[in-house]
This record gives structure tokens, C-alpha cells and sequence, in this order.
């Protein structure tokens, strides 16, 4: 007997046509939680980095995640729609974030952002990452939540039907996700933090472990709709994650054996 989907509202509050919505308060929590972890890990290190440094960083880090997530599930996942539709890139109330893209947005945002203040890049990306999956998990609670994003067809007993998924009883991979990309992934960085042998190390760690959890993750995961499969069985998450864990290697390889400034 498949579980029944919870009956729980998408927003908080609603006032008309404005709403206070569960997945918005999921960031953020995450961010606000990130952010806090940031300027604990510099005071007990003794960073010389003052707080409008960091406040400048995170704001600027947000901004390039939230262009880079809506960029990348246009190039990513619906480049053809959008093509047809170019108002709708603005319309983000619609839906459609694509986490690939929203990292790719924060690295750029970083970059520039260290050379603007003369900081060593793969420092502050060594300690925002290992706070990174604090947002990553609430994410997907929120993706839960709105019953989107849910799994392909499954008999186990944990299976769950979905308002938008047919009444087939289905895999809860956003829940799959939260917990592997969430608490799983934030103990292991955490803990290893002040055991790297070399700044980028924790950034490589990330970037691999992200694409090994979320590439096994997505057989679990029901395809986007709009794409389907796009190399043999495997998804766009999963060929992205494949490049991700490549990356990670390649940023591991080289910092382990140079050590050398970005």
C-alpha cells in the first residue's frame, strides 16, 4: 500500500496574489545558516577578514547563484522553449532552477569577487562549501513539499503518490536528496574541515561527492518531462554531476601537487 503525499501547503502566508512560500523560506534558512557558519570559522581561525568583507561576499554570492540557476535550467534543460517564449526567462515565478547552473553562477561571482578584495579564492571556498549543504538539504525538503521533483515508479513500501505524478505510488528522491546532499554531505565536510592538507581540498570534496550522491540519486529520480533521457539511461543531472566529479579530481590533483595560488 503506497503512502499517502502529505497535505501541506506550498506557501506559509498568502496575501492576494503575494506568497510567503516553504521552498523560499528553505534558502532562507540556508543562507542565513551558511553565512554564520562563514564568520565562525573566521573568527576562530583568526582570519584578518572584516564583516562587511564577508557580507559583501555572500551578497554577491547569492546574486550570481540565483542568475547562474535560472541561466542554467534554460541552457540546460528547456533551451528550445525558452527560444519560443523569450519573456518567460523573466518569469521565474514559473518555476525552473537548475543547482549546475546556480554553482557555476556562485564560482564566477566568486572569482571575481577575491580578486576585487585581493583575497586567496580557494580559502573562502573551502569554508563556504562545507556549509554549502545545509541550503542543498532544506532545498529539497522545499521540493518536497511542493511535490515536485519526485521519483520514478516503485513497489516498496515507502512509495508515495504524488499530486502531479499519476496515481502510481513513486520513489520520494527529494527526500533521498535532502538527506545524502544535506546532512550526510554537511557531517562529512564538516568534520574534515580542519583535517585538509591544502586550501581547495574541501572545494574538490564537494564538487565529488555532490555528483557521486546526486548521480546514483537520479535513477531514483524521474526525468525532466522536457528531455527525458539524454545518453542512453542517463539523465542531464547525471551527465552534469559526471562533470562535476570530474572537475572535483582535476582541482584535487592540482592543488594537492602545486599548492600554487588561483
Amino acid at each position: 500500500m503506497a503512502l499517502k503525499f502529505p497535505d501541506i501547503r506550498p506557501y506559509i502566508i498568502k496575501i492576494g496574489p503575494l506568497e510567503v512560500r516553504w521552498y523560499g523560506l528553505m534558502y532562507l534558512i540556508g543562507f542565513v545558516s551558511s553565512y554564520l557558519l562563514v564568520r565562525y570559522q573566521v573568527r576562530r581561525r583568526g582570519l584578518p577578514v572584516q564583516k562587511k568583507t564577508v557580507d559583501d561576499i555572500y551578497f554577491y554570492l547569492i546574486l550570481g547563484l540565483i542568475a547562474g540557476a535560472r541561466l542554467g535550467y534554460i541552457v540546460f534543460y528547456n533551451l528550445k522553449q525558452y527560444i519560443k517564449e523569450p519573456l518567460e526567462v523573466f518569469a521565474i515565478w514559473h518555476g525552473g532552477m537548475s543547482f549546475h547552473g546556480g554553482l557555476i553562477g556562485a564560482i564566477l561571482a566568486g572569482i571575481w569577487l577575491t580578486r576585487r578584495y585581493k583575497l586567496d579564492f580557494w580559502l573562502f571556498s573551502d569554508l563556504i562549501v562545507v556549509t554549502a549543504p545545509i541550503g542543498l538539504g532544506l532545498g529539497r525538503i522545499g521540493n518536497f513539499i511542493n511535490g515536485e521533483l519526485y521519483g520514478r515508479p516503485t513497489s516498496l513500501p515507502w512509495g508515495m503518490v504524488f499530486p502531479a505524478g499519476g496515481p502510481v505510488p513513486r520513489h520520494p528522491s527529494q527526500l533521498y536528496e535532502a538527506f545524502f546532499e544535506g546532512p550526510v554531505l554537511f557531517l562529512i565536510l564538516w568534520y574534515l574541515k580542519d583535517r585538509s592538507r591544502f586550501r581547495g581540498q574541501m572545494t574538490a570534496l564537494f564538487l565529488i561527492l555532490y555528483g557521486v550522491f546526486r548521480f546514483f540519486i537520479e535513477f531514483f529520480r524521474e526525468p525532466d518531462p522536457q528531455l527525458g533521457f539524454v545518453l542512453g539511461p542517463l539523465t542531464m543531472g547525471q551527465i552534469l554531476c559526471t562533470g562535476m566529479i570530474v572537475v572535483g579530481a582535476l582541482i584535487w590533483w592540482y592543488r594537492a601537487k602545486t599548492g600554487s595560488p588561483f
